[in-house]
């Protein structure tokens, strides 16, 4: 279909509640998915909100096989998120360095809960539910908190751990 200019950081959409969304399986819908992983696989992204090519809706994709900025990561099933509703499992949380096509060229340590259970629903409008643990589960949250207005470096607790990726390469 085509691939979409990703917004950045700075943009007023991306601090938005995206809206939920009514209707499913509708020519919208499958023209936007298919330009999320148009969009996803140009800019080789781990995930792609819909908010973040300019489409307030609480849609999410993500998926991974092999990936250069994410080269030790383990595969994720390529996967459409409607919807979403995330649980933590338990307390655990653990920090990792993110990135985020918003943020090209940064790297954050952020904190994500390391196990969780998502729930929502497909293109069809049938509902799933997934429990992910560590990569997985970081990825999907790092997705939905885009469909809250949120950007992982709101997530930061230590500023000094956010840089620009070549700089941290150097160290």
């Amino acid at each position: 279909m085509a691939i979409k200019p990703v917004l950045r950081m700075g943009n007023t959409l991306l601090l938005q509640r995206a809206k939920e969304i009514t209707e499913f399986n509708t020519p919208q819908l499958n023209m936007l998915i298919q330009d999320m992983h148009d969009t996803m696989q140009a800019e080789d992204g781990a995930g792609l909100a819909a908010p973040q090519i300019g489409a307030s809706l609480r849609l999410v994709i993500f998926g991974i096989d092999e990936n250069p900025r994410y080269p030790e990561a383990p595969v994720i099933s390529n996967t459409i998120l409607i919807n979403p509703i995330i649980t933590p499992l338990d307390d655990v949380m653990e920090e990792a360095w993110e990135g985020c096509l918003s943020l090209p060229g940064l790297r954050g340590l952020v904190p994500r809960y390391k196990h969780i259970k998502y729930s929502g629903f497909d293109v069809r409008g049938e509902p799933f539910e997934i429990e992910a643990s560590d990569f997985h589960a970081r990825v999907v949250q790092h997705e939905c908190d885009h469909l809250d207005g949120i950007l992982y470096p709101q997530r930061i607790k230590d500023l000094k751990q956010f840089a620009y990726t070549e700089e941290l390469i150097q160290q």
